[in-house]
């Protein structure tokens, strides 16, 4: 869905109050440090840190912020293994988010049905309201089923929003995963499926300003309507 389309959508979709915990699951997987040669792009990573940067700030002051990181490897015993906690929902979450995805090298591959699930359990999403936010520049390629999991999260959750952000996606990451038992050619990443299932956005990005603006307003308090911004991108 294109981004101002997606994001216009939010302040409808906001339940509850701004209160509500929120994990950010940020894509920490080896395709976040490839360059693109034809563009002259910088490593995906490098954007997103930016956008991070300028996003989280705006974000703390409406809302408890987790992170959880999927990709890296440290010493698992394979490569979809990778999924981290540095911290679940706290106030003031900007600092130690920027801190940590600034440090971060990516590495590892794309387990985003495992990473969800388990931000959701995190969050107590049974019993409590809870946001996910996943951050994604590919599929699902450790053989999850995010399209399964997500009627699954929408059966048994309290309230639950999943949104999804894509990260500078490629054609090609939509049909040629490694390990991706759902999806079809020609449909959309089966990461939508999260979105979709569960009332959030499913929004693709671009630029820096792109991801910063889907970050503040997924993450941010769409209760109270826009930002006092203008969106970077009216397409």
């Amino acid at each position: 869905m294109r981004l101002a389309a997606a994001l216009a959508l939010l302040p409808t979709l906001a339940q509850g109050t701004c209160a509500t915990d929120a994990m950010l699951v940020f894509d920490g997987s080896t395709s976040m440090r490839q360059e693109n040669f034809l563009t002259g792009e910088e490593p995906k990573i490098e954007d997103a840190r930016i956008a991070i940067a300028q996003a989280m700030p705006r974000i703390e002051d409406f809302r408890r912020v987790g992170l959880m990181v999927y990709g890296p490897n440290t010493g698992a015993a394979d490569s979809c293994s990778g999924i981290s906690v540095p911290f679940g929902p706290i106030e003031n979450a900007a600092a130690p988010t920027i801190d940590y995805i600034n440090a971060l090298r990516p590495n590892g591959l794309t387990p985003l049905a495992d990473s969800v699930q388990g931000a959701a359990e995190l969050l107590n999403y049974r019993q409590e309201p809870a946001i996910v936010v996943l951050l994604t520049d590919g599929n699902e390629t450790c053989g999850g089923r995010p399209c399964a999991l997500s009627q699954a999260l929408a059966a048994a959750a309290h309230d639950l929003t999943v949104h999804v952000i894509g990260w500078r996606m490629r054609a090609h990451d939509e049909y040629f995963s490694w390990n991706n038992p759902e999806q079809e050619f020609g449909k959309d990443n089966v990461a939508s499926c999260l979105a979709t299932a569960t009332g959030g956005v499913f929004v693709t990005t671009e630029t820096v300003d792109e991801l910063a603006a889907a970050l503040e307003e997924t993450l941010g308090c769409a209760l109270f309507g826009r930002l006092d911004w203008e969106l970077p991108y009216q397409g």
